[in-house]
């Protein structure tokens, strides 16, 4: 039996958000619950990432910590989705939070127990005991990651839902900010010690305020009530594959997290060849500045009558933004190209997430969420792991003694940075090919149809729904 998205009675439909509304108000104070625990979950992240380096002096250990994180979270997505379909969406974000709360606690005693001199070594088995230990009370917060945007299709209407998400990617944007701060801080000041009381302190605090925070009726209940609790694969991919377009669109994103993998892999190295570490991490925080202003932008603009051209538009305006600024070694150059992918990424994550919440049935969201995440987080690794070294041993010795040094050097320039930079400008050529593929692909004219004949109720869809957990239970 199908459910559908609850709905909240509005009259003639409205196309912002009500302030004064009590589910917006409450909806707040989520955003609020929800910016403590992602706070903490990035600061325990990004703080055993210091300290491992400060300690071991290891670029491997520290890559090993992004691996570990990354292919976690491709690996748990299905399984997090299908808690969050079939339990009430409170009980998933407390059970988060105090399942993190619980690693945390016992990471605490076994950093105050285990001797300082062990942290120095990278093959030590109690340090990488240690990591892991942290790493899995991170991804617990995954569960929270899955079950907002399902959340804010319960909710909201349909008319308001990319509004709702661009406060989402405020929230975002602003743990990032007081993370990058924070983090550097603690783990400066006393190791692992303060981050980890800081973790342990906050986050029971956040599950006190969310025991007490009294949520809608439109939340009381499990999304898929009445179904067998399993996880369904087979049954989610039928859902997908029953949504014209949205194989692609799912696909199109793992291809373009490959490629921004390449991106992120080698953009502090290339920041670093410019400017000091201390000058990087302000900026840096500046830059998550920006992003809270695209979020509030998002608030206030929505994402366009079709997010899903708005998606295409604002990767083709990204790749371009990445054939522009390594053509020079200048630190303003990459600052402003940075600031532009600061404020148009919060417009193309609440499309995508304004798109799902509309055509996928509300009781198959956290599971095709938490697909669509694993499919699209699988991506970001095999380039990073791959891209660093290529890069190392390749682009690098092409640009600074080798043929590309003699071919295009005397315009594009030679060294180490310039290695960096043509990996940039290809990675920015293939990111244009695609998008421009996609953008006059029938996949896209289908899924952009689909989006705006749909009805809120989503009645096709549910029927697609239905049929394929028929097949599968057969």
């Amino acid at each position: 039996m199908s459910m559908e998205a609850p709905q909240r009675s509005t009259g003639e439909a409205a196309t912002r958000l009500d302030l004064t509304d009590p589910t917006v108000r409450t909806f707040a104070q989520l955003l609020v619950n929800v910016l403590l625990v992602s706070f903490i979950n990035f600061t325990v992240w990004f703080g055993i990432t210091f300290f491992v380096y400060l300690q071991t002096r290891s670029v491997f250990a520290t890559g090993m910590i992004a691996g570990i994180f990354l292919v976690a979270t491709a690996a748990t997505g299905v399984w997090f989705g299908s808690i969050v379909d079939h339990h009430r969406k409170k009980s998933v974000m407390q059970a988060s939070a105090l399942v993190s709360f619980g690693i945390y606690a016992v990471a605490l005693v076994f950093y105050s127990i285990t001797p300082g001199e062990i942290w120095r070594d990278p093959a030590n088995a109690r340090l990488w005991v240690f990591i892991v230990l942290l790493m899995a009370g991170v991804i617990a917060g995954g569960l929270r990651t899955i079950a907002l945007p399902t959340m804010v299709t319960a909710l909201f209407d349909a008319q308001v839902r990319d509004r709702a998400n661009g406060l989402v990617g405020t929230t975002t944007g602003v743990s990032h900010l007081v993370t990058s701060v924070a983090s550097a801080l603690l783990v400066g000041w006393n190791g692992m010690l303060g981050v980890l009381i800081l973790a342990v302190t906050v986050l029971a605090a956040a599950l006190v305020h969310l025991r007490r925070l009294p949520l809608p009726e439109a939340l009381a209940h499990a999304a898929a009530a009445g179904e067998p609790r399993r996880v369904d694969l087979r049954g989610t991919i039928g859902v997908i594959r029953g949504i014209p377009g949205m194989i692609p669109l799912i696909a199109f994103a793992a291809l373009n997290n490959l490629l921004f993998g390449g991106l992120m892999a080698l953009m502090d190295p290339y920041a670093l060849s410019m400017m000091s570490v201390q000058a990087w991490g302000a900026i840096w925080g500046a830059l998550s500045g920006v992003m809270i202003l695209g979020g509030l932008l998002v608030a206030r603009t929505g994402t366009s009558a079709n997010p899903v051209r708005l998606i295409l538009l604002i990767n083709l305006a990204l790749w371009a933004v990445m054939l522009g600024f390594p053509i020079r070694d200048s630190a303003t150059l990459l600052i402003g190209g940075l600031a532009v992918f600061m404020i148009l990424m919060p417009f193309a994550e609440a499309a995508e997430q304004t798109v799902l919440q509309k055509v996928v049935p509300y009781e198959r969201q956290g599971r095709v969420f938490g697909f669509a995440q694993s499919v699209e987080q699988a991506a970001s690794p095999l380039t990073a792991f791959l891209l660093s070294p290529l890069t190392q041993f390749f682009f690098i010795p092409f640009m600074t003694d080798g043929s590309g040094a003699r071919w295009i050097g005397g315009w594009f320039g030679t060294g180490e940075a310039r290695g960096m930079a043509l990996v940039f400008v290809l990675l920015g050529v293939l990111g244009l090919l695609f998008t421009g593929y996609a953008l006059s692909s029938r996949h896209y004219r289908r899924l952009s149809r689909s989006y705006l004949a749909g009805e809120d109720d989503s009645r096709a869809v549910t029927a697609t729904a239905e049929l394929s957990a028929d097949t599968v239970g057969a």
